[in-house]
């Protein structure tokens, strides 16, 4: 049974060496988890949806839930899925300083990142816009 789970969450360190030690533990630990998806960050802020089996991405959320460099964890949505979206993705990266601003317009009131104040369905939409418009950078 594949599921699809996005989540936001406020980094603790915003650095870009701290975001991109999260994205590397991802790109290491995910493929032997058969779980896939992409990560946008901005503002300080997380978005991420990860796809897998049931309980290989059940358990992923919890240690998310737990992970120190993220604050403010929130489940925004979460389905049953016949097939992925990231399918050939262990992890891509949205670096939302280099997006078009008229995408984030697109989903929100101001042109940033803000998955707190939509729905889960909008998020989910923003991330599918931003792998259309190949605004997703090291896909891997």
């Amino acid at each position: 049974m594949l599921v699809r789970l996005l989540y936001c969450s406020r980094a603790v360190d915003a650095s870009p060496a701290a975001v991109e030690a999260i994205l590397a533990q991802a790109r290491g630990q995910n493929p032997a988890c058969g779980i896939t998806g992409i990560l946008c960050y901005g503002g300080g802020i997380f978005l991420q949806c990860i796809e897998g089996g049931r309980m290989p991405v059940s358990h992923l959320f919890g240690e998310i839930q737990k992970d120190p460099r993220h604050k403010d964890v929130a489940l925004l949505h979460y389905e049953e899925i016949t097939e992925r979206r990231f399918g050939g993705w262990t992890m891509g990266m949205v670096n939302l300083d280099k997006v078009n601003q008229n995408i984030l317009l697109k989903y929100s009131e101001q042109a940033e990142l803000d998955p707190y104040a939509a729905s889960g369905k909008v998020s989910l939409a923003l991330l599918e816009d931003l792998m259309a418009s190949a605004s997703i950078c090291n896909r891997s």
